[in-house]
């Protein structure tokens, strides 16, 4: 089967096809935009699976970055997912950013307990802790960065991701970092989603707080009675 993957939670718009018979990826597409995916991901879709020499009708499901991330990312990576899924009547499949840099890690710390921190700033990181099997530990949530310091010191975790380093610097103890990217590599979704097989229900955004846009309430006409 041949899964196309996405992601657009952070700061690129990757898309790659592959062939999980054989676990071959075909090709990929990355663009590092920071900002204006919904108007590149589908051309990036598309790049993918012309460099495949495959059409649309060629894919068995869609895999997709549900986050954490950009908000207006996540949205616009689950949005095509599910409609590229919906026409093509197969299967959507979510893959957090949190357990695809969680087996990135496992990779590079074969035996280790994981936790992956993302985020660039206070009050609140976002987390997740793996055991060296990729079992969850700690559930994907937004947390402090002393109080996640001080669950990896006492599971004895490397610390993942991004955030890695703030996590370190609110720690009393020593920690095992390695800093990474924001995300994983788009083949990494890819392979967790043929590994996971299609849900039940389609894939969501995960938002682990609120975001950060409020409306502007000084700008807000008055209602007129009668």
């Amino acid at each position: 089967m041949k899964i196309l993957a996405i992601d657009t939670a952070a700061a690129l718009c990757a898309a790659c096809v592959l062939e999980t018979d054989t676990d071959e990826e075909l090709s990929r597409h990355v663009l590092d935009l920071g900002k204006g995916h919904a108007e590149h991901v589908m051309s990036v879709t598309e790049g993918a699976l012309k460099t495949a020499g495959l059409g649309y009708d060629a894919l068995g499901a869609v895999a997709v970055s549900v986050g954490p991330g950009s908000f207006t990312g996540v949205r616009v990576g689950v949005s095509a997912a599910r409609g590229l899924a919906l026409a093509l009547n197969v299967p959507a499949i979510g893959v957090s950013t949190l357990e695809a840099l969680g087996a990135e890690a496992r990779e590079a710390f074969p035996g280790r307990t994981i936790l992956v921190a993302l985020g660039q700033r206070a009050p609140n990181l976002f987390a997740a802790g793996f055991d060296s099997e990729g079992r969850i530990l700690l559930e994907p949530q937004s947390q402090s960065a002393e109080r996640l310091a001080e669950w990896a010191f006492a599971e004895n975790a490397v610390v993942y991701g991004v955030a890695a380093e703030l996590v370190a610097a609110a720690g009393s103890g020593a920690l095992d970092i390695q800093p990474a990217g924001a995300t994983a590599d788009i083949l990494t979704f890819a392979r967790l989603a043929a590994a996971k097989g299609a849900g039940s229900e389609p894939p969501k955004p995960l938002y682990l707080r609120a975001p950060d846009a409020a409306p502007q309430q000084n700008f807000a006409l008055p209602r007129k009675e009668g």
